[in-house]
């Protein structure tokens, strides 16, 4: 038998790996970017110790952040959050950062009480993330409408032209 017909034999299942990972692909992405996923139940702790949850939340605009201390990423777009947030809580915006579980909570209330930050800060026991997901990358943020649909989702720095275009189309504000 020639290394050709070997070849020849095998070839059906390349076919079949490639389209388990096209499936695959296909899959996530529909997951990722179907643009009728609603947000899931989920309560929030807050450093407060009051709990606050997405059916609270229901009838609202409300952004949710996965973040962490240790993120540089999060730690540089924090100032544009907490201005994004200003902007808008006027109109209605509300804003959970849900620090990841793996952040030291003296850590988060320290950054927090610091840098004033003016939204509802939560501690992830990681219920909410897997809710959400699965996050693990940090920042990821969802731009939730209204009717609980996520119309948004950013894995890391947003676009603040994007987001805030986005926000006064959803907040009726243009």
């Amino acid at each position: 038998m020639s290394q050709d017909t070997v070849s020849r034999r095998a070839s059906p299942i390349r076919y079949i790996a490639m389209a388990v990972v096209a499936g695959a692909i296909a899959f996530a992405g529909y997951f990722a970017f179907g643009s009728q996923q609603h947000a899931p139940d989920a309560t929030f702790t807050l450093l407060s110790g009051q709990k606050v949850s997405t059916a609270d939340l229901k009838g609202k605009v409300y952004m949710v952040t996965f973040w962490a201390t240790n993120c540089d990423t999060c730690m540089k777009e924090m100032p544009q959050m907490i201005d994004t947030y200003n902007r808008f809580k006027g109109k209605g915006l509300e804003y959970v950062a849900v620090a990841m579980n793996y952040d030291a909570p003296m850590y988060v209330a320290n950054y927090t009480e610091t840098r004033r930050l003016p939204f509802k800060v939560a501690m992830d026991d990681g219920s909410a993330a897997k809710q959400f997901g699965n996050v693990q990358l940090t920042p990821t943020t969802f731009v939730i409408g209204r009717d609980g649909t996520i119309l948004k989702r950013y894995v890391g720095e947003p676009s603040f032209p994007e987001l805030h275009a986005l926000l006064d189309k959803e907040l009726g504000s243009v």
